[in-house]
């Protein structure tokens, strides 16, 4: 498709030195853009450069940690200085502290909110001024998770981080929209470093990269779950032409699966003369509009028997 076409792009992909960011920074090269590696390990962002250079991408290399307001103003400086402008920020970077409620410190809290959250803040700023400037529009992409939509156990700082990142999302989605900019919020599931660690995902990744097999499809459709490559095509679409009206949106990917998560609403709405009291919420929550509370937290994965 002419309009998946990204030659004259320019792209910055945060936390792209493996992972699933380095399929995004592989895939958006692939489609023609030039592309912004970064990560903080100067290794990484050197071999990922080296590989999509030798795949016939053109590619530059930051290496920061995301952030505070200076790393941000680098990563667009290194679009422009080595490419001339800016179309595409991705915002990946991010780091784990997992621990109970009970157990985490104030830095677990904030280094997670810091990279994750201000980090998307602060990149996202500094590439909003830059495409409004440049006024040719643009898109924002920014990652969150499925502990942001639902929570998930010990991930107090992680999910916080990444339900605000949709929240900024549909926030900057009315602010940039006169200007063209698109922003959207992308909810991968990947078998990365981390996700491998999951008891029901591990023998069964394990056996696939030992083997080259396929992962099997209970995982790819119930839970979907697939390769970090398999996240990439959507980075594409929202970074192209043919995404030109879609913002404002948290999509979900992984595997074979692809989906549009809802957005907060009111599910059930009652109404009492004069206001509530508490005695009058009681008599109707659990028989009126608390009979069908909602679900919290990520659904266990569950192989089938065998």
């Amino acid at each position: 498709m002419p309009y998946m076409d990204l030659h004259g792009k320019v792209a910055v992909v945060t936390g792209s030195g493996r992972g699933l960011g380095l399929a995004y920074a592989q895939a958006l090269a692939a489609a023609g853009a030039a592309v912004v590696v970064n990560d903080v390990d100067q290794g990484a962002v050197d071999a990922a450069v080296a590989t999509i250079t030798a795949q016939g991408g053109k590619a530059t290399g930051v290496v920061a940690a995301v952030g505070d307001s200076e790393a941000a103003q680098r990563l667009v400086d290194a679009a422009v200085q080595a490419f001339g402008r800016l179309d595409v920020l991705v915002t990946n970077a991010g780091i784990l502290r997992d621990r109970v409620l009970w157990k985490m410190t104030d830095d677990d809290f904030d280094a997670v909110v810091r990279v994750h959250l201000r980090g998307t803040f602060t990149c996202a700023r500094a590439a909003g001024i830059r495409m409004r400037e440049q006024g040719t529009g643009g898109r924002i992409i920014l990652i969150s998770s499925p502990a942001g939509q639902r929570g998930n156990f010990g991930q107090t700082n992680y999910a916080a981080a990444k339900a605000g990142i949709v929240a900024m999302a549909r926030t900057w989605a009315m602010e940039l929209a006169k200007a063209g900019i698109t922003v959207n919020a992308v909810v991968p599931v990947a078998a990365t470093e981390m996700t491998k660690t999951i008891p029901a995902f591990a023998p069964v990744v394990a056996e696939s990269e030992r083997t080259g097999a396929p992962l099997p499809d209970w995982l790819r459709k119930d839970e979907g779950l697939g390769t970090v490559e398999d996240v990439a095509g959507l980075i594409t679409f929202l970074a192209s032409e043919a995404s030109k009206d879609v913002t404002g949106q948290a999509i979900g990917t992984g595997g074979d699966r692809l989906a549009l998560w809802a957005h907060p609403k009111e599910k059930a709405v009652v109404f009492a003369d004069g206001g509530w009291s508490a005695d009058a919420i009681a008599a109707e929550w659990h028989d009126g509009i608390g009979a069908e509370p909602e679900t919290y937290g990520i659904p266990a994965p569950k192989a089938p028997e065998a």
